[in-house]
């Protein structure tokens, strides 16, 4: 079978690894941006409210969060939002986009939990259900579980993808014309394609006729020219050719995922005349969106221990050698006229 039909399988197959619930942090396979602070959500929420106070968004736009697992992220927002401008929760609307029925039911009793009848949630199963005027959407780590092609060009110049038979992974020549394609504009000699970029900036820009998109993802502008593809199994880390590993006793069961190449990214969201308005390092994105600016509100109200904690917790999200410099921020732009 081809390797992104693996990848599909993998993840969101039958028994595919994000069918279950997961937990992320300690006790789960991996940490993200989310599970390290609320104030990686209260970020955004301060992002958001300046798109808003700048006249670019409405108050009464929708938040949407795509792929938001337990929904920590966008309750983060939430609280972030009532804190910072309470009378915004009067005229914005929230909303999920998630495929997963149990993954639904569990951000709906996270919300009534956290919120009681305060907040009222939307849940779309895709973002083709999506109509809407205005949003500001988020979306943390999703573009590196789209279903990926694998390259691999030999010495003398055959191009050749991966095809997976009985979970062993064998090369044979390359005859996809889009793949092809791809590789010759990015110039690609090995690593991954991903696949559903330009559908997926496509059907945002035909659904939704203005909106601010926010991406958080590891990967850099330009490929790599290598494999980044790996295994996340218990917090240990496992590249995916590595040769004493049983894929058929990881399959389903741990994470897979590989470096975005946001060049690839931004040219299918530029394509669908959604515009590229930045894209720079976590690091930089959360120091602009005013994150120093909310430790030092914490500190003023909350004392010198509590900030202390939470310092410490958004450090790993800053860190130049870590998340800091590792994830990147693309935010986009579509407007009406687009």
């Amino acid at each position: 079978m081809k390797f992104s039909t693996y990848f599909k399988d993998w993840l969101y197959g039958q028994d595919g690894y994000y069918t279950q619930y997961r937990t992320i942090g300690k006790g789960g396979d991996f940490y993200t941006a989310v599970s390290t602070s609320k104030f990686f959500g209260g970020a955004i929420a301060q992002k958001a409210i300046q798109t808003i106070q700048s006249g670019f968004l409405p108050s009464n736009t929708a938040i949407v969060e795509v792929g938001a697992h337990h929904g920590y992220l966008l309750a983060d927002m939430i609280e972030f939002i009532y804190t910072l401008q309470p009378q915004l929760l009067d005229t914005l609307t929230f909303a999920i986009v998630e495929r997963f029925p149990h993954l639904q039911e569990q951000q709906k009793k996270y919300f009534k939990d956290s919120f009681g009848d305060a907040v009222k949630l939307v849940h779309y199963n895709d973002i083709s259900e999506i109509k809407l005027d205005s949003a500001l959407i988020v979306a943390n780590e999703i573009f590196d579980a789209f279903e990926a092609e694998l390259i691999y060009t030999t010495q003398d110049g055959v191009r050749k993808n991966v095809v997976v038979n009985e979970h062993q992974l064998t090369f044979e020549p390359c005859s996809d014309s889009f793949l092809n394609a791809l590789c010759d504009k990015y110039g690609i000699r090995q690593g991954e394609i991903a696949l559903g970029y330009e559908i997926f900036a496509q059907t945002l820009a035909h659904n939704i006729k203005k909106f601010e998109f926010i991406t958080f993802d590891y990967g850099e502008k330009y490929p790599r020219n290598d494999f980044s593809i790996r295994i996340y199994h218990k917090h240990k880390v496992f590249p995916l050719f590595q040769e004493e590993l049983k894929l058929d006793e990881l399959f389903g069961k741990s994470d897979l995922t590989y470096d975005v190449n946001f060049m690839h990214l931004i040219d299918s969201f530029n394509e669908a005349k959604i515009k590229n308005v930045s894209y720079q390092t976590q690091l930089k994105a959360l120091v602009e969106f005013g994150i120093i600016e909310l430790l030092e509100i914490l500190k003023e109200k909350a004392g010198e221990s509590v900030y202390l904690r939470e310092v410490q917790k958004v450090k790993t999200l800053l860190e130049p050698t870590g998340m800091g410099d590792r994830f990147k921020v693309a935010v986009f732009r579509k407007e009406p006229h687009a």
